[in-house]
């Protein structure tokens, strides 16, 4: 996943709902800085907070994922693109979190 494309996504959409970002953090219950954090690609979204927040946007979780609003024709494709891509980061956390156990 491209957090970078996924933050200027996450920009336009809110922008696109007429939002600052002061405003969607108020909704979702955090602060601005979280919000500029993924904006700029520093940063995802916790995943307990992106169902209240693609509702918010008004796009799917997919759509979040990818950076982008998926074509229903692809969207199939992209699900799975983006399950995978979740399990190898998880897989990844779950080796760095072993190895700094082990040290």
């Amino acid at each position: 996943m491209d957090q970078e494309k996924i933050g200027k996504f996450i920009a336009k959409c809110r922008k696109e709902q007429g939002l600052t970002q002061a405003q969607l953090a108020e909704m979702l219950g955090i602060t601005y800085k979280a919000v500029s954090k993924w904006e700029s690609g520093k940063g995802l979204p916790d995943p307990s907070r992106m169902i209240d927040l693609c509702n918010i946007l008004k796009i799917t979780v997919n759509d979040l994922l990818s950076g982008e609003k998926i074509e229903e024709k692809n969207y199939v494709n992209k699900v799975d693109d983006n399950l995978i891509e979740l399990q190898k980061q998880k897989q990844a956390m779950n080796m760095a979190v072993r190895i700094c156990y082990l040290l």
